[in-house]
């Protein structure tokens, strides 16, 4: 009967935040208006920098990418999070919650990546500014980000393929609003050496690499500053990072917050909410991080939402 109920399962229950039925309203009406901001905004950072030439550069390409990827990334959770308010149930399918966690696994160490490029662009425009132009071609910011996909894709769907030997017992509860895969595994009634390990592999190169990239180039840039006699110049140069390092503290102090908390990670609830910050609040935040710091990005905007307005 036990080896039954392990192997039989086809759905999790998500258990959200709270079952009380007069806060479901509030919580539709605010993911619903997190989504719809997140996606336009990052849809205008996007149409902005395609229709302006002046922000035909390596850093806007990345930011362009950027933007896409926080779109994808925030429409792994928020869909299923509606629709289960909506319908009144916290049922996902096995190959749902599946796929939420490959996709979700692709897009959160895709914004990893996409944030250490940025980086690396601002490293080598402050410290290398003579040779920008030659090192930042566009061949090879093309050839970064497809290798950040080809390496993601890969490293994902092993840790899926490594998720579909687990057996799990019917009716498993999950503790969060969306299927989180340290939660998963938690749950699982198999053996979960292997999957642990290698979770702690993707962990090393998903976010610890990239993030110890984004330490060494700023490290760089600092002591690049200062060497320079100017402080104009110096203030010139770190303004061009600024919209960068607010979505960096934004996205891995709320990330560090979730994981390494000793409140957060002992509290269903917390975590929930903790995370909710770095899943939905901070692709939503990135457009207004970058069009109110940015005067290009803010001209940009303000260029094509002219042209729209003038259209008869």
């Amino acid at each position: 009967m036990e080896a039954e109920n392990q192997t039989e399962v086809s759905e999790f229950l998500l258990l959200g935040f709270s079952e009380d039925p007069e806060l479901q309203f509030l919580f539709f009406g605010l993911f619903l208006s997190m989504y719809l901001v997140a996606v336009l905004g990052n849809l205008l950072i996007i149409l902005a920098i395609i229709s302006d030439s002046h922000l035909h550069t390596p850093m806007y390409f990345f930011l362009s990418n950027l933007s896409f990827i926080d779109i994808c990334f925030i429409t792994t959770t928020v869909p299923k999070i509606l629709v289960n308010i909506q319908t009144e149930s916290k049922d996902i399918s096995y190959i749902g919650c599946l796929t939420q966690m490959y996709f979700f696994m692709i897009f959160i160490g895709l914004d990893n990546f996409l944030l250490t490029l940025m980086a690396y662009d601002r490293f080598v425009a402050i410290c290398h500014p003579l040779h920008y132009t030659v090192i930042m071609k566009p061949q090879l910011c093309v050839l970064l980000v497809l290798m950040s996909w080809v390496i993601i894709f890969w490293v994902s769907l092993l840790q899926i393929l490594l998720m579909m030997r687990l057996n799990f017992c019917i009716g498993t509860e999950v503790p969060h609003f969306f299927c989180e895969l340290a939660q998963i595994i938690k749950l699982t009634c198999s053996d979960t050496l292997i999957n642990n390990i290698f979770l702690y592999v993707l962990t090393v190169l998903l976010v610890v690499f990239p993030f110890s990239g984004i330490l060494f180039s700023y490290s760089q840039i600092v002591c690049s500053l200062m060497r320079m006699s100017s402080a104009g110049g110096k203030y010139k140069a770190f303004s061009t990072c600024g919209s960068h390092l607010s979505v960096i503290s934004l996205f891995y102090g709320t990330g560090i917050g979730v994981y390494l908390s000793p409140a957060v990670t002992h509290s269903s609830q917390k975590s929930s909410i903790a995370s909710v910050i770095y899943t939905v609040v901070t692709p939503m935040l990135n457009p207004f991080i970058y069009s109110l710091r940015n005067k290009d990005v803010k001209g940009a905007l303000g260029r094509l939402l002219s042209r729209a307005a003038s259209c008869p």
